[in-house]
């Protein structure tokens, strides 16, 4: 990969929704970075965001602004079903990509991304939040140190008790979102897990995905505005279990809406054969066993913190400047799109799914 050793890093960023507007309130706070342009579909929101942050260029079209040799990066932003034809087309335009998850909406597209990204040589990152939480990222430091000796069980997850974003518009409709909440939010569960797992690779998946408030029109939360004439196809609660090359096995359960209780919307517990570590929103314990007791420890904020997207960012920037691979990559991408596609092919079919790694 090449590397950029100019002072400022000049992001163009693709759409300007909700999650665009989020990247922007971060990457303008950030002393080496320059915003230097934008677009979308829908051009007032663009020329909108563009006047809040002070954005000096509004382009009528993706081309035109993958068209600038003066932006080094771009952030992409957009509905599902245009994350890979857009990195893609990033990429094969010498753009370094900050793609939103998921990665893809099928492992076929993922895998070009993943072979785009080998071609190009472009630095690639799909910036997972979760993993830069400063409790998920104490986790890990101890997990690294060996202190959980192997995890050989963990279960993750994500309940909404009343969340279905943007009822009937690309949120609720598969053609364009890929699914319902394992594919929104669960990616995110599936990959810090992951992760703080030690990255075990994934071999197969059984799991089952259900509608019960979606097509009722009911669980409606707060994000996104609805559109009653729309469509929903998708899920709103999956569930899964997921095994691993090492025989480890990671339990996955996500819901937009349910009945049940919510108060800790994520959870993460890690079961080791020296410790464990169970999370809980914001809050998290180290458990282990000590002079024949149990004992456990909590983890503690630091009294500073600059925010997990700060962090992910200056990450990002980092690898841009030194060329090298993120923390989130290609391929942690492409781990991603195999498991919820098979979760997807198993509730389907009903049985077990073997993960397909040819190809890539």
């Amino acid at each position: 990969m090449s590397a950029i050793s100019q002072d400022k890093i000049r992001f163009g960023m693709i759409g300007a929704g909700n999650i665009g507007a989020t990247h922007l309130k971060v990457l303008t706070q950030l002393e080496d970075v320059e915003v230097r342009a934008i677009t979308d579909v829908v051009a007032p929101s663009a020329q909108a965001l563009a006047a809040e942050h002070g954005i000096g260029r509004v382009y009528a079209t993706v081309e035109e602004l993958l068209g600038d040799e003066q932006i080094d990066a771009v952030v992409i932003g957009v509905p599902n079903k245009w994350h890979a034809p857009l990195a893609i087309q990033a990429m094969r335009h010498g753009k370094h990509v900050v793609l939103e998850k998921p990665m893809a909406i099928n492992v076929q597209d993922a895998k070009e991304i993943v072979r785009v990204q080998r071609e190009t040589g472009r630095v690639l990152m799909i910036p997972h939040q979760m993993r830069w939480e400063w409790l998920n990222m104490q986790v890990k430091e101890q997990v690294a140190s060996g202190a959980l000796g192997h995890i050989y069980n963990a279960k993750a997850g994500w309940f909404r008790r009343k969340g279905i974003p943007g009822w009937g518009t690309w949120f609720t409709r598969k053609e364009l979102s890929g699914g319902g909440p394992l594919i929104d939010i669960g990616v995110h569960l599936l990959d810090v897990a992951l992760h703080l797992m030690g990255s075990p690779k994934p071999v197969s998946v059984f799991g089952s995905t259900y509608a019960e408030f979606g097509p009722k029109k009911r669980g409606i939360g707060t994000w996104g505005k609805p559109n009653w004439d729309g469509v929903y196809d998708v899920e709103d609660l999956a569930t899964a279990l997921i095994k691993m090359e090492d025989g480890s096995t990671l339990s996955l359960e996500v819901s937009w809406a349910v009945h049940s209780d919510t108060s800790n919307a994520t959870f993460i517990d890690l079961m080791g054969s020296e410790a464990g570590v169970s999370i809980r929103g914001k809050k998290g314990k180290l458990l282990f066993e000590q002079e024949d007791r149990a004992q456990e420890r909590e983890f503690v904020a630091p009294e500073q913190d600059e925010g997990a997207r700060t962090r992910l960012h200056r990450h990002f920037l980092e690898c841009v400047r030194e060329g090298k691979q993120p923390l989130t990559s290609a391929m942690t991408g492409l781990t991603n799109n195999l498991i919820l596609e098979a979760i997807y092919e198993s509730s389907r079919t009903g049985r077990e799914v073997r993960l397909d790694w040819s190809g890539i």
